[in-house]
């Protein structure tokens, strides 16, 4: 059993831990005042050749797969979940493609990506479907003049990034929306320009500001049959399977980032006569979080290789689902523990650790709640799929 990394994944490592320290935390706290999309650190990203991590070198990316991704957001999250966003977003829209769609869709959707020219988001989730995927309204209809082509009708809501997409990943389902049948969930590629394709507003959230979460509206919006992608309910699942240790890659960065600011706080806070981190209690809560930090990693990582090996059907989800469940909630922990640690100045806006917490509630929430990992992890349980016997 190998537990260090490649060569080339630790120069990664290296590069990208430069590139956030020069780069990213002298911008962390203006892009969250301003909620502007930082333009400038995305050119960053692309300059770094960062943009294509998880793309195919055949399609002009790198080839760093899963587990490079999740390295490179982890180093941009200690000081920025918007940074760890912008890179998951070359992976959460592209993923469906990689998966089931032909050699022609990859073609004509990856390397834009991998290049940054172009920029994508997913529509999953609606006002009355979140988690509950089945429950979805999206229709697409057989469009009576095209053979193959579709026509999509419906709203979807809190898409991360999608005011800067060029082109969305849609899932709808075919026939009658009120039918809760997986069987009739199907994936569409729809360019943003598209007639029909509206963005009607910009959600306000209490975090994770720099990156706009978007409702959009497809309003008989026509897509031919070159731009269906295979794969029904089962695309879904895999897509974010796939996705649970990028996530969980913001959260230990998330909590890297919260508890290595709260740590030097202490070290130089004076109180009673001595540093705060002279204090055996303090010294117990440190150690405790770096304890569960060093864990989520682990499962992290584990779940990132597992993602690059294709293992992110039924019977992995519940070691996928463990290290997205585990590691966000330490980013949320962790940064609470770090608030707490700073006082009533951590409550402030002089210290990031009130950013921290803020933008930490979000991992627990996308891509799964939480409690939807649970119920996944339990599931696997009781079916087997996870086992000790």
């Amino acid at each position: 059993m190998e537990f260090d990394l490649s060569d080339e994944l630790l120069e990664l490592q290296r590069s990208v831990r430069r590139l956030a320290q020069e780069k990213i935390k002298p911008r962390a706290r203006a892009i969250d005042t301003a909620g502007d999309y930082p333009q400038d650190l995305f050119d960053e990203l692309k300059r770094a050749d960062l943009l294509g991590l998880c793309i195919p070198e055949e399609y002009g990316g790198s080839g760093a797969g899963i587990m490079g991704l999740a390295l490179a957001i982890e180093e941009v999250t200690k000081y920025s979940n918007v940074l760890g966003l912008m890179l998951l977003l070359t992976r959460l829209p592209t993923g469906p493609i990689m998966i089931a769609g032909t050699d022609d869709q990859k073609r004509r959707y990856l390397p834009g990506i991998a290049d940054g020219s172009k920029r994508a988001s997913f529509c999953l989730s609606e006002s009355g479907a979140g988690s509950d995927v089945a429950g979805m309204q999206t229709r697409a209809s057989e469009d009576p003049e095209v053979q193959g082509g579709y026509v999509l009708n419906g709203t979807k809501c809190w898409i991360s990034g999608g005011m800067q997409a060029d082109w969305f990943v849609v899932f709808a389902k075919i026939g009658d929306p009120a039918l809760r049948l997986h069987t009739n969930i199907r994936a569409f590629i729809v360019d943003a320009d598209t007639p029909g394709v509206t963005r009607p507003r910009v959600d306000k959230k209490m975090g994770v500001k720099g990156i706009d979460t978007t409702e959009i509206v497809f309003d008989n919006v026509r897509v031919g049959p070159n731009q269906v992608i295979g794969g029904a309910f089962a695309l879904v699942m895999e897509s974010l399977n796939a996705m649970r240790p990028i996530v969980a890659a913001r959260g230990i960065g998330l909590a890297e980032g919260a508890l290595m600011y709260a740590t030097e706080y202490v070290k130089q806070r004076q109180a009673f006569g001595k540093t705060i981190a002279d204090f055996q209690g303090i010294q117990w809560e440190i150690a405790k979080c770096a304890t569960e930090i060093e864990a989520a990693r682990l499962l992290t990582y584990r779940a990132a290789w597992l993602s690059d090996q294709g293992m992110y059907t039924k019977e992995y989800v519940p070691m996928l689902s463990m290290a997205k469940y585990y590691a966000t909630e330490v980013a949320v922990k962790a940064s609470g523990l770090a608030v707490q640690l700073l006082g009533a100045a951590g409550y402030m806006e002089d210290h990031p650790v009130e950013q921290f917490y803020r933008d930490a509630r979000q991992l627990t929430i996308v891509e799964g709640t939480s409690q939807i990992q649970l119920g996944l992890i339990a599931r696997g349980v009781l079916s087997h799929d996870l086992w000790w016997d």
